[in-house]
């Protein structure tokens, strides 16, 4: 199943206010943006899980909201 498969399940908004609620969301989340996309810009949401050894659905969520197009850096 793709990302997109999970976000057009009607219980998607359900999870994304769940791991949201997790203590250790934002951090998850700020650790893959400045890290594991360095590493890995193109990781999948099992690998993001299991590296981070968070649940497949925080993996889920974290990788759609940092897919969002993101600026990118100007060098002049």
């Amino acid at each position: 199943m793709s990302l997109q498969d999970f976000i057009g399940n009607p219980l998607w908004p359900i999870l994304v206010d769940t791991v949201h609620a997790m203590i250790m969301y934002n951090h998850h989340k700020a650790y893959t943006r400045d890290v594991v996309f360095l590493e890995q810009p193109s990781i999948k949401p099992q690998d993001l899980a299991t590296k981070l050894g968070i649940p497949l659905g925080e993996a889920l969520v974290i990788l759609q909201e940092l897919e969002k197009p993101r600026p990118e850096s100007k060098c002049t």
